[in-house]
């Protein structure tokens, strides 16, 4: 007989096979059981400990986190060892009493008084927008500077190099006031130049001026101006040195003859674009120099500034808002380059020269105050580090009594204190003899 059957219904099964089925059933569920209750006692076990853990004392034993005293072995083989420190009952907080009020006063005196000269000079201070003849149209700003006012009259001093090119010319005041201004006059060789606001109409502080033969190296200086536009800025310093000079024409134009600003005065106080034309001060509030130029290989403040002395300013300004440019003394002569360390004390050691300071004249120029005054250049010229120098012109070693030491000393007396048609004493040294010659000053060509 076959031993399958036709499957007529899905719950057919052959009959052998029925009780294993229902004891898989049974096995399956007393296995559930067990894990489940292993599964309750586990986890309160752990909730058993925690509050152990949470709630009872460490000293308490039951607390299976709880920390045991170390032994004397323990002790020995970790090289602890009991301590006798106890710690104190209280703490006594140290709080310093206050510095007094004199030594506090005393110790910001300086700042004071650079508050205060702020306060002063700052309302005189001006910010120069220039507008240049290719963007006048566009009314766009080409540059801009510093300045300061001068006079009640309107009248501002500034840089030529910030307002000779020109078209049009913006002054802000300390107060936010705009005005337009006119150009009155510019002379490169001093980089000094002079505009005008309406004085009706302006808030016009002009500013106090200080007298630059005065300074020494090492004396304080302070910076008020507008670098990149920052209006109203303050910086400090000191004088670096003094008697320096700068081709300030020839930085404008290639094509003027070399004559050099002279008496410049350099200054540590940082000095950016946008300062040129400012004052510099000293500790009075004087204006003992106007910021013209920096030395710098960067394009930005590398720690040397200069400034024109004020006492060039003062020969000066005059002359351009009476005229609308300067005129300088002039005396016709030439003179040995100064480079390669030709010094006058240098010149003497290489020819014998009777004096170690000085200027030596190399020429007379045909028609000039000099040659008509009887000044004599050289004739016969020695090679002295391979620059060719006379060894018979005249050395001039005073000009109105006062020593002469280099050209710049004998350029700065002229710019300072004279003006053509003046008549000067030359001290002069020709061979072994001191003279005096009377000249009489022309006009600078």
């Amino acid at each position: 007989m076959n031993d399958w059957q036709w499957n007529h219904h899905d719950d057919w099964m052959p009959d052998d096979e029925e009780q294993p089925t229902r004891s898989r059933r049974w096995m399956g569920f007393f296995i559930g059981l067990a894990m489940g209750a292993v599964t309750l006692v586990l986890i309160i076990a752990m909730v058993a400990m925690m509050v152990s853990y949470l709630f009872v004392p460490d000293e308490d034993v039951s607390n299976p986190f709880a920390r045991s005293e170390p032994s004397e072995a323990d002790l020995v083989a970790a090289n602890y060892r009991p301590s006798n420190w106890t710690a104190t009952e209280s703490y006594q907080l140290i709080t310093p009493t206050p510095i007094a009020q004199d030594v506090i006063v005393e110790a910001d005196a300086e700042y004071l008084l650079l508050n205060n000269i702020y306060e002063r000079v700052n309302p005189s201070v001006v910010n120069i927008e220039i507008v240049g003849r290719f963007h006048a149209e566009l009314d766009f700003i080409d540059s801009s500077g510093s300045g300061f006012v001068f006079d009640m009259n309107g009248h501002i001093v500034t840089n030529s190099h910030v307002v000779r090119d020109a078209e049009e010319i913006l002054v802000t005041f300390f107060d936010g006031y705009i005005a337009d201004a006119e150009l009155v006059g510019v002379d490169d060789y001093s980089d000094l130049a002079v505009i005008r606001v309406d004085p009706a109409e302006s808030p016009l502080v002009p500013v106090e001026l200080g007298d630059s033969n005065t300074l020494s190296v090492g004396q304080r200086v302070i910076a008020i101006g507008n670098p990149f536009g920052l209006d109203g800025s303050m910086t400090t310093g000191i004088v670096s040195a003094l008697g320096r000079s700068l081709p300030s024409a020839q930085l404008l134009d290639q094509n003027y003859q070399g004559y050099n600003n002279p008496s410049i005065i350099q200054v540590d106080a940082a000095v950016n674009p946008g300062n040129s034309g400012g004052p510099l001060l000293d500790s009075y509030g004087r204006v003992i120099g106007i910021n013209t130029a920096i030395r710098t290989e960067s394009g930005g403040f590398q720690g040397i500034a200069f400034a024109v002395p004020v006492n060039t300013m003062k020969r000066v300004i005059p002359q351009l808002i009476s005229g609308g440019h300067a005129e300088y003394s002039w005396l016709g002569i030439s003179t040995p380059t100064t480079e390669r360390g030709l010094s006058m004390a240098v010149l003497a050691e290489e020819l014998g020269f009777p004096v170690r300071y000085g200027v030596l004249v190399s020429e007379v120029f045909q028609g000039s105050p000099a040659a008509r005054a009887g000044l004599q250049g050289g004739t016969e010229a020695t090679q002295v580090r391979g620059v060719p120098v006379p060894r018979d012109g005249d050395i001039i070693v005073a000009i109105n009594g006062l020593t002469v030491r280099d050209i710049n000393d004998l350029v700065a007396y002229l710019v300072e204190n004279t003006s053509p048609g003046d008549a000067v004493v030359l001290t002069i040294v020709r061979g072994g003899q001191t003279l005096d010659l009377d000249v009489e000053l022309g006009v600078r060509p």
